[in-house]
């Protein structure tokens, strides 16, 4: 009797002892190979992600450099135009100055400057104040009635974006729009004028200014 339940145990289909553990240890052995497989999924991903992002900073540094490179060829470039007057003096003075070009772009001026940093201003201003701010590496924008309003509003937009920069009425002025840096002057007939830009680019705080740096706020109207 005991003989037959034993040998009924054994045919019954269920796993023993011995057939559990070798189904764990195969269960083990599948989740290992499956941890393992994820790891170098996971790696290669990794992998994938740092050489995408090493290939868009090179791009961006090397993006820039392009940018950095036209900039600094737009500054050394010569504009068509552009008039030139030497040196000129640059001594502080409390009375007014005859200057031998209109608008003047250098020489003696006053001791306080005009505000300059996108200043647009709606009324002529004091010529020893506007040459003070040149000498700080202002570029002064004029322009007189010949301007059309079209012409004064993308110039005003230009001026207000840019430090550095003053712009205001000039009524005695020969062209209808004049561009000023310390010794350094451009007449244009249009605001749409490609040459514009150019000034702007090569003369706001460019080689020709005098003080590098120096202030171009806390000054005076």
């Amino acid at each position: 009797m005991g003989s037959a339940s034993k040998q009924s145990g054994k045919q019954s289909g269920k796993p023993g002892p011995t057939d559990r553990r070798a189904r764990i240890a195969e269960l083990r052995a599948g989740e290992q190979r499956r941890d393992r497989r994820n790891k170098v999924i996971a790696s290669v991903a990794a992998g994938v992600l740092v050489i995408g992002a090493i290939a868009t900073g090179t791009w961006i540094v090397m993006d820039a450099n392009q940018s950095k490179k036209k900039e600094q060829a737009a500054a050394n470039a010569d504009i068509p135009g552009v008039q030139t007057f030497g040196e000129l003096s640059r001594t502080h003075v409390k009375d007014k100055v005859s200057y031998p070009m209109t608008p003047p772009v250098g020489g003696d001026h006053n001791a306080i400057w005009l505000d300059c940093m996108g200043h647009v201003y709606d009324q002529p201003v004091e010529n020893e104040r506007a040459v003070h701010s040149l000498e700080h590496g202002a570029v002064w924008v004029t322009y007189n009635g010949k301007a059309t309003p079209d012409d004064i509003k993308t110039l005003s937009d230009k001026v207000k974006t840019t430090p550095y920069s003053l712009m205001s009425p000039y009524p005695d002025e020969k062209g209808a729009i004049t561009l000023n840096a310390w010794s350094t002057q451009l007449i244009v007939d249009s605001a749409s004028d490609p040459r514009v830009n150019q000034f702007f680019t090569k003369y706001v705080q460019g080689k020709q200014t005098q003080e590098p740096g120096a202030s171009c706020t806390m000054g005076q109207m």
